[in-house]
């Protein structure tokens, strides 16, 4: 049986891991050893040391296990080669930013992006590609590509889509939460980021442009859109998405919608059909069932 998805040492640099996607290997390598983050308040050199000590063993062990799987290969042709597949054992390294996460391996269809933790898949359009190096989270999905900020320092895209459970509010209907969600929505997408700079420069004003009901996945939704203007660049769009989880305790579940303004924006078009095109997990070949009649008002 081939090993799960996960990170290995890489066969042919020992003190890397590489990802493993199910079948085969991929480009995507990481360190042997991911060093914990110290504390606030610091902890002094000696923490240092017990750090760099543990991760300079953690090195050691998956060198050692690696050699293993070397030693353990066949060269006479009478079966497989181990060094194809890595060992399960040696496994424990978790995913960074380095590469992919299980969830968002290459073994996916490439046609969808799937949200396990929502119960649902998302359609994945041409010019879109599943989230690499991207600090914010809940993001299941950009524009490929980046640009320089036109504001404060900084990389950009021009388009991104997350999602995430509703925990706690007040509101419990779709309209009521994407109505609650959509101005921070837009304020996190245009105003400010997570270290507090400004890369369009703020927000200056902002309309709605759509609003009403839609089919999610089989449950009726919400969605409320705002064009969003900007004090630096061309601004653009936020959608907030609100319906039922299709899985479990049936929370509400949010997607957020963010394209960039402009001829470089990703055609608008794209955010109804990734709405019209999310499923649920279990269901992802049906036409959408109860609800699905309804559809954006403009």
């Amino acid at each position: 049986m081939s090993p799960p998805p996960g990170w290995y040492p890489d066969p042919s640099a020992p003190h890397l891991q590489r990802w493993w996607d199910g079948t085969a290997w991929t480009e995507h390598r990481s360190a042997a050893a991911v060093p914990a983050a110290q504390p606030a308040g610091g902890g002094g050199p000696g923490r240092a040391k017990v750090v760099a000590l543990v991760a300079a063993g953690a090195v050691l062990v998956a060198a050692i296990v690696t050699g293993a799987v070397f030693l353990g290969g066949s060269d006479d042709g009478d079966g497989p080669d181990v060094r194809t597949a890595p060992n399960p054992v040696a496994s424990g390294v978790g995913p960074t930013s380095e590469g992919p996460s299980p969830s968002q391996s290459s073994a996916e269809d490439p046609s969808v992006v799937t949200d396990q933790l929502n119960g649902i898949t998302l359609p994945l359009l041409d010019g879109w590609v599943r989230p690499q190096y991207v600090a914010e989270d809940d993001v299941v999905m950009t524009t490929d590509g980046t640009y320089d900020c036109p504001g404060d320092s900084g990389v950009c895209r021009h388009g991104l889509i997350s999602s995430r459970t509703v925990s706690q509010s007040d509101q419990s209907s779709p309209r009521a939460l994407a109505g609650q969600d959509i101005a921070d929505a837009a304020d996190a997408a245009y105003d400010r980021d997570l270290v507090g700079r400004r890369p369009f420069g703020g927000i200056e004003s902002h309309r709605q442009v759509g609003s009403g009901q839609i089919a999610v996945a089989g449950r009726a939704g919400y969605f409320v859109r705002w064009r969003v203007r900007t004090a630096k660049g061309p601004g653009g769009y936020v959608e907030s998405l609100a319906f039922p989880s299709t899985v479990g305790t049936e929370a509400p579940v949010i997607v957020r919608f963010v394209f960039d303004a402009g001829e470089a924006g990703p055609p608008l078009a794209d955010m109804d059909r990734i709405a019209r095109g999310i499923r649920s997990i279990d269901d992802a070949a049906t036409g959408g069932g109860v609800g699905s009649s309804i559809g954006p008002t403009k």
